[in-house]
């Protein structure tokens, strides 16, 4: 059976491609869910996307991979730099976590600079578009390698 990958989005990811689409593009979030269910299948791994503006619709989903996931490529969005309920709910979880952001957060206002994911996570990537999550998707693959 191969790997269940989870992809968890935060708040206001649902409004991709209507939102400071100078910052974040045009595309939707169908359109990136479409760009890593390809990658995904790609490599031969199973997928659960999924996309909430609700701290505890996300904290439920990371208990859910706790139980069936092999690995968590998270954009908590605003609750990055704001919920330590969702990095509790995240040590939880036994594989691999990478920290994915859309633009570089380090780049922007200062208090998207503190990140309560951070510290925990395998790895982050930010600053790539939509290609942050491909990146992910082959750091992960590498991770689940060894």
């Amino acid at each position: 059976m191969s790997k269940l990958i989870y992809i968890i989005n935060g708040p206001n990811l649902n409004k991709l491609g209507e939102r400071e689409t100078s910052k974040y593009g045009s595309d939707t979030l169908e359109d990136l869910k479409d760009l890593c269910e390809k990658k995904i299948t790609k490599h031969k791994l199973q997928l659960d996307f999924f996309q909430s503006n609700s701290e505890k619709d996300i904290i439920d989903k990371i208990h859910e991979a706790h139980k069936k996931g092999d690995a968590i490529l998270i954009n908590a969005a605003a609750f990055t730099h704001t919920s330590i309920a969702i990095m509790d709910a995240l040590t939880i979880f036994k594989g691999p976590i990478i920290e994915i952001h859309i633009t570089n957060i380090h780049a922007r206002e200062e208090f998207r600079h503190k990140s309560f994911i951070s510290n925990i996570a395998y790895g982050i990537i930010a600053g790539f578009g939509f290609q942050s999550y491909e990146l992910a998707i082959d750091a992960i693959v590498e991770k689940l390698k060894n």
